[in-house]
């Protein structure tokens, strides 16, 4: 059973009680479900948006220069993409985005540094610009993302490198309360 969010994020998962307190999680912050079979008239975009599969990101087979962005990627810089994917599990999010990834991680920045192990085809989702200040709450299994697809080499302020980001629809969170500031205090282990 899939539950419809009605801003292009959908959360692909079997019934169960952590379904049940999703659904209750995104009727606080605004993003309404309804059942995959009646999907919201308004949330659908007026034009299909191009279905974009992890494994078509780069060219296959891998050569001696190694990764190369496929023809299929960059073919849809800049268009209308939905992708399915794992949100990563991080220690420390970020207001304003979060990364997808092709299989479940679990990142422990505290602990692991500036190793990780996102794979090559991560893809940094980023809110609306109106939305920085905002901290998307992880969520498990598979979610279904719609947004435009932004392909290239871009350095973020911290410097780490993103080839590929999906920026959501400004709507996607326009009624989630802003998070506040993540803190910085230290965890013994």
């Amino acid at each position: 059973m899939c539950a419809n969010r009605s801003l292009g994020m959908k959360l692909a998962r079997r019934p169960n009680r952590l379904l049940a307190g999703l659904s209750a999680l995104l009727l606080a912050a605004g993003l309404q479900a309804a059942p995959a079979s009646e999907p919201s008239l308004s949330a659908r975009p007026l034009a299909e948006p191009l279905e974009l599969k992890f494994s078509q990101f780069f060219q296959q087979p891998i050569g001696a220069r190694g990764l190369t962005l496929s023809d299929a990627l960059k073919a849809a810089d800049g268009r209308e993409v939905r992708l399915v994917g794992y949100m990563v599990a991080q220690e420390q999010p970020r207001p304003g985005r979060f990364w997808l990834t092709p299989r479940p991680v679990r990142m422990s920045e505290h602990a692991d540094g500036e190793a990780d192990d996102l794979p090559p085809s991560t893809v940094t989702v980023q809110l609306a610009p109106s939305q920085t200040d905002r901290l998307v709450p992880h969520q498990d299994g598979l979610l279904v993302l719609t947004g435009r697809l932004r392909v290239g080499r871009v350095e973020d302020e911290t410097g780490r490198v993103s080839w590929v980001r999906l920026e959501l629809p400004p709507e996607a969170l326009q009624s989630q309360p802003a998070a506040p500031a993540p803190s910085s205090t230290t965890h013994a282990h």
